[in-house]
């Protein structure tokens, strides 16, 4: 059956699914973000104080990245992803009753722990649900949803602490978490274990390249040791986390920026700040997800399409240079918008493409290498991006160590990754005595 259009789309709810728990998992973390300058009356933040306090969440959060994707690998998306879902509502509620800044910061520690496991079971589990041609739009999905969680979620938050205060704020992303880890434990189950999967999706899933189901003959610490050592996985990591130190600098400092440099009000600066999301959004859902599939599905090369797709987009990133040199709000929003859209376009395409190159069983421990040195920007871009500030009272620093680090990541992108194909199964390998040195 070749055509997608012949057979049921149980897979596509999975996929919306996956994207709600993306959107509410960064509704949590840009709550923060919103409640920037009432948490900074209250208790007399510095810049510093306020980088610090936004990468707390990433510490635990990238820490436990490869660990959590070790335990997807051996466990399963379903029952990793309904005990992280339960944890999140947990932890956003301590958030909401946390008093003062080491009580905040504990909580998004705390946060981090529960959420570790979201972004790597997204990343598996398409590759269990979607055929090789329906991957980019399908992680594309999840993928814009953390864009978008900034076009609705910053307002929301921003409305809801400028009537009640910051700890509703946080009370807001509780429920939201709640509610979503109910849905999650109805509607989630892997393909082979569906009862609403009927016969003839599953055999377009599997005939069209989905991942194979099942832990990986090796065990998770072999495998870790033979993806570590693996070129491929480098290059797609330095390269994916090049665009988070970009992504994590807009994520928490943007209606910040809009306050600072603009002179604008906390309403104001959440309002205008979701402009440049609502274009990303659009982005990583068009071309990032859509344009790249219907260009594979016409024939064209699928290392080049997706290889361009994430150069250009990244290049479009380096607009945050712009933004440096501008007072004016309209420009300011005109560099910032090129610079996200492009950084998303590139984004579903890189994450796609940890299911694409992963050897059997591995695809939770690639995504959280992946993700943990993609995090571990967001432990950096926040503290780097406030110290800048307070040392040269400025964003123009920090947008241009941005720009330079987008380069790095087109190097490794380019000459590391290479052509994008499965890793061959650890079984397969050549052992290391094998080996000829010329």
């Amino acid at each position: 059956m070749k055509a997608s259009q012949q057979v049921p789309g149980r897979r596509w709810l999975i996929g919306c699914l996956l994207g709600v728990g993306i959107l509410i998992n960064y509704i949590d973390r840009v709550g923060l973000s919103a409640a920037t300058p009432e948490l900074t009356k209250e208790f007399g933040l510095t810049a510093t104080d306020i980088g610090l306090l936004g990468s707390a969440f990433f510490w635990t959060y990238s820490l436990l990245q490869v660990p959590g994707g070790m335990v997807l690998d051996r466990f399963g998306v379903t029952t990793v992803g309904r005990a992280s879902s339960f944890l999140w509502a947990v932890a956003a509620t301590i958030t909401a009753l946390a008093s003062g800044l080491y009580g905040i910061a504990a909580a998004r520690l705390l946060l981090g722990v529960a959420e570790a496991p979201a972004f790597p079971a997204s990343q598996k589990a398409t590759g269990h649900w979607f055929p090789l041609d329906e991957r980019a739009r399908s992680t594309a999905i999840f993928d814009s949803a953390a864009k978008f969680s900034n076009v609705i979620g910053v307002p929301l938050v921003a409305y809801v602490i400028f009537l009640y205060g910051w700890r509703w704020g946080f009370g807001v992303t509780a429920l939201l978490s709640l509610l979503y880890f109910a849905a999650y434990y109805v509607i989630y189950r892997n393909p082979s274990e569906d009862p609403k999967l009927s016969r003839a999706e599953h055999d377009y899933i599997v005939s069209g390249g989905g991942t194979p189901e099942g832990p990986a003959t090796a065990g998770q610490s072999r495998m870790l040791g033979y993806l570590l050592r693996n070129r491929k996985v480098w290059g797609l990591t330095i390269g994916f986390s090049a665009y988070g130190y970009t992504f994590y600098l807009f994520l928490t400092w943007l209606p910040g920026y809009l306050a600072q440099t603009m002179h604008m009000n906390l309403m104001s600066a959440a309002g205008y700040s979701t402009i440049p999301w609502i274009f990303a959004t659009l982005s990583d859902l068009l071309i990032g997800g859509f344009l790249v599939d219907h260009l594979i599905a016409r024939g064209y090369d699928s290392t080049r399409v997706r290889q361009s797709v994430i150069i250009v987009g990244m290049l479009m990133g380096l607009a945050v240079i712009g933004a440096a040199f501008t007072v004016k709000p309209g420009w300011a929003l005109l560099w910032l918008s090129i610079a996200i859209s492009g950084l998303s376009a590139a984004a579903p395409v890189g994450s796609s493409i940890v299911s694409l190159i992963a050897p059997k069983g591995g695809a939770g421990t690639v995504g959280g290498i992946l993700n943990f040195t993609n995090n571990m920007m967001g432990v950096l871009a926040p503290i780097v991006t406030g110290v800048v500030v307070d040392w040269t009272q400025s964003f123009a620093g920090a947008f241009l160590i941005a720009g330079v680090v987008l380069l790095i990541g087109i190097f490794f992108y380019v000459v590391v990754l290479g052509r994008i194909e499965s890793i061959p199964d650890f079984a397969e390998a050549p052992l290391p005595d094998a080996v000829v040195v010329h």
